[in-house]
């Protein structure tokens, strides 16, 4: 049988013909449609959340007690030395060491200050609490003209000071004379507080998306945090010291792990330009923006930590509008 010239046709069955097409097959799924995580966000929390183990506090404790003594030793059998071969080498030594000294105190005494500054804006936070508990209008109004002391020498409050003595006698209600304290001395004081929340998350979220290096993002959030932590209890007068702002950034990150607030949730993507930005920007810059959010709440947190009075007069500030305002312009608009 010779070799058919000419095309051939071969005729498929009904099976055959209903094969499915490489055109009907579903598309590849891509990380761009997916909701982005906020692990910078989330692993700095659960670092700073993490619960004391009392085990390994006190075995720092006793290594740095035993390292300052063996380096005071040294250093005493140094200058001993020194004095024994010159007098004038000796004390010109023992001089530096007195005035090394003298700086580590005044740094230590600044510590205290600002631990001090800090417990009694804890003190107002809690005074206020038991005058709107008890309504108690004496209690108000004391605290109402301590909080002018408290903030006399702030020359932005000047104006809300004037008359605020006379307006809370004018007052018979506890609520009332809280009410016009906090519009007259922490109105000003909130809106520096909203701009360096907005700050912080502009950056976090900027570094989570245009830096794709390992921790840096977490680097990032947690210098970032660490600094808006700071600014915001400069300026309701906390004047947070070194040691200071750890603390207050451990107390506000416990506070958001134990409430879930670090979780990303519906609530915190309907927060962000209604979650159609996520949708059409990648993955690595919807993170960036998750971050900046998270970064809003953490701000939030340390405002309601910091302020003397609790949100009731004025509005709590919401970390939609904060992230807007902040991100305006990074990113596309829904």
């Amino acid at each position: 049988m010779g070799t058919p010239k000419g095309p051939v046709l071969i005729e498929l069955d009904d099976d055959a013909q209903a094969a499915p097409s490489p055109a009907d097959a579903p598309p590849v799924p891509d990380a761009m449609g997916t909701t982005p995580e906020a692990a910078a966000m989330q692993r700095l929390a659960r670092l700073g959340a993490r619960p004391r183990n009392r085990l390994a506090a006190c075995f720092w404790g006793l290594a740095g007690a035993l390292v300052a003594t063996f380096t005071a030793l040294a250093l005493w059998g140094a200058v001993d030395a020194l004095l024994a071969r010159s007098a004038v080498l000796g004390w010109a030594v023992s001089g530096l060491l007195v005035a090394f000294g003298l700086v580590c105190a005044a740094i230590a005494l600044r510590e205290a200050a600002a631990f001090g500054r800090l417990a009694r804006i804890d003190r107002f936070q809690h005074r206020a609490r038991d005058a709107l508990a008890g309504d108690d209008l004496s209690a108000a109004r004391a605290l109402s003209v301590d909080l002018a002391a408290f903030y006399a020498g702030r020359a932005e409050l000047e104006l809300g000071r004037d008359g605020l003595t006379a307006q809370a006698e004018a007052s018979f209600d506890a609520d009332a004379v809280l009410a016009m304290t906090e519009r007259a001395l922490l109105a000003p004081l909130d809106a520096q507080a909203r701009a360096q929340v907005e700050a912080a998350s502009r950056t976090v979220a900027t570094v989570t998306a245009l830096v794709p290096l390992a921790l840096a993002d977490v680097i990032a959030a947690a210098t970032a945090n660490l600094r808006m932590i700071r600014g915001i209890a400069e300026i309701y007068g906390g004047r947070a010291g070194t040691l200071g702002t750890w603390r207050l950034m451990r107390a506000v990150l416990t506070h958001l792990v134990a409430t879930g607030a670090v979780a990303v949730g519906d609530d915190l993507i309907g927060s962000v330009a209604g979650g159609s930005v996520l949708s059409r920007v990648s993955r690595r810059f919807g993170e960036g923006v998750v971050n900046g959010a998270l970064t809003a709440r953490v701000g939030v947190a340390a405002m309601e930590v910091c302020r003397p009075l609790p949100f009731r007069a004025a509005p709590r500030p919401s970390v939609g509008g904060l992230v807007k305002r902040a991100l305006a312009g990074l990113f596309g608009q829904g």
